[in-house]
């Protein structure tokens, strides 16, 4: 990658009299032919995505239209954008930059990482379609110039350039396997799933967040975590992720103002119930200082993300040895990785009772899980309707309809397709919930029928 940075910043200081001696090719570089040529190589390739997504939030069955961008990545007609953009996709249509207009379909998407994968339907006389590289996001410095390319506001496709402003940056709460890339080229509600790209024409993040209150603040999915997780999109329409109930620590942390006298290993902050470390015997404080073997440091957490995905992606049902230090000693212990499954719970949409209801999922809904570990919770509310007009809410969780007790999601479905069928005999209903930890009653009359006032 060319340093125009340093060469821009070398002309100022030292003026055309500075008869300083330059590279032959550095000499003659023209900053706008190298954007020009960054821009020609991924361009074509950006697609603009336009996506009609269930929308249950309402209690009632709905469809909302969203848009957002990606970027052709083969031949082939793949197409990597961000799961926020294509989630609960009913259907998929996209925007080529010659204007064909194609519809895609789901191949893999990954919530944690917030990745997915498409595959273009390409008609048989489609021709060839264009397609930009992934390239090296770990060779990236502060300072070097990027272009953000996308469909901010539904506009079709734009581009913008900036610098990197960041290349390791860890935000709280959505840096579970991942840093991200953070840059002052202008990403905006749109530019979601576009390509961020450097002056060598490669693609080395994923636009995937913008700050609305600070300008000049973007975050992108380096491309170190793409190349990683594609083969798994490819293969099994997700990521496999392995979970252990490891909360780490890093020895450095600044935000709870505790520092380790350490300068090797994670600290373990807590592990989660019922979880293979908690089974295994690991503690809270314990430090682990190998992997199978293999040395493991966070010093910040700035690489708790790295160590979190190397958890990640142990082989499940298989043991694995952890070198760790407990009060001095050092132990070894053997923890077996289970799969961590799904991380966001099935709903159903329950229409004449105005509700929508969803399974409780121990990483969605860690405080529900806290109450009960294997239920279903409202999730949806129609307004006016007769769950609403019940004093039903939000985050309930629902523990006995009519007497029988709610552990699955297909119970509730049961209890609501007989309710219905037998509307001319009966119309009330008596729910217990569980809301903020008290246990509550509310009789649910569904006689009235929203849908045809």
């Amino acid at each position: 990658m060319y340093r125009v940075a340093s060469f821009l910043l070398a002309a100022v200081i030292c003026g055309p009299a500075a008869a300083l001696p330059q590279p032959p090719a550095l000499s003659r570089l023209d900053f706008r032919e190298v954007i020009r040529d960054a821009k020609a190589e991924v361009f074509p390739a950006v697609v603009y995505i336009k996506v009609v997504r269930k929308a249950t939030e309402r209690g009632e069955k709905g469809s909302l239209q969203v848009a957002g961008s990606g970027v052709i990545v083969s031949p082939e007609g793949e197409v990597i954008t961000n799961w926020h953009v294509i989630e609960k996709a009913i259907t998929v249509r996209c925007l080529l930059s010659d204007g064909q207009a194609m519809g895609a379909e789901v191949i893999g998407s990954d919530k944690d990482t917030d990745l997915a994968l498409l595959q273009l339907d390409v008609p048989a006389d489609g021709g060839p379609l264009p397609y930009a590289h992934i390239g090296d996001s770990t060779v990236l410095v502060e300072g070097d110039f990027v272009m953000a390319m996308g469909a901010p506001f539904g506009l079709n496709r734009s581009v913008s350039i900036g610098i990197i402003s960041c290349t390791k940056r860890y935000l709280s709460g959505v840096s579970e396997y991942s840093l991200w890339l953070q840059t002052d080229s202008a990403i905006n509600p749109g530019n979601s799933g576009g390509p961020l790209v450097n002056t060598d024409g490669q693609i080395i993040g994923l636009n995937a967040r913008g700050i609305g209150f600070a300008d000049g603040m973007g975050f992108a999915i380096p491309s170190e975590t793409i190349l990683q997780l594609l083969p798994q999109l490819r293969e099994h329409g997700q990521v496999n992720w392995s979970w252990t109930g490891l909360q780490f620590q890093p020895l450095h942390d600044f935000d709870r103002d505790i520092y380790f006298d350490e300068t090797q290993g994670i600290i373990i902050a807590e592990t989660d119930p019922e979880s293979p470390a908690r089974r295994a015997g690991i503690h809270a404080r314990d430090r682990i200082r190998a992997v199978n073997g293999r040395l493991i440091t966070g010093m910040t957490e700035e690489a708790l993300p790295d160590i979190r995905r190397l958890f990640g992606l142990l082989p499940q049902g298989e043991p694995i040895t952890l070198d760790l230090v407990r009060g001095g000693e050092l132990l070894t212990i053997e923890l077996t990785p289970r799969e961590k499954g799904q991380v966001e719970g099935d709903e159903l949409v329950c229409e004449r009772w105005g509700l929508t209801v969803k399974t409780i999922n121990q990483f969605a809904n860690a405080n529900l899980y806290f109450h009960r570990k294997q239920g279903v919770f409202v999730y949806g509310l129609k307004y006016p309707g007769n769950a609403t007009s019940a004093g039903l809410r939000r985050n309930d969780i629902i523990v006995k309809m009519e007497g029988k007790t709610i552990t699955r999601l297909e119970e509730v479905e049961a209890i609501y397709d007989e309710a219905i069928a037998n509307i001319d005999q009966k119309h009330r209903m008596l729910f217990v919930l569980l809301r903020n930890g008290l246990m509550r009653q509310v009789v649910l009359d569904y006689l009235r029928d929203y849908e045809r006032e």
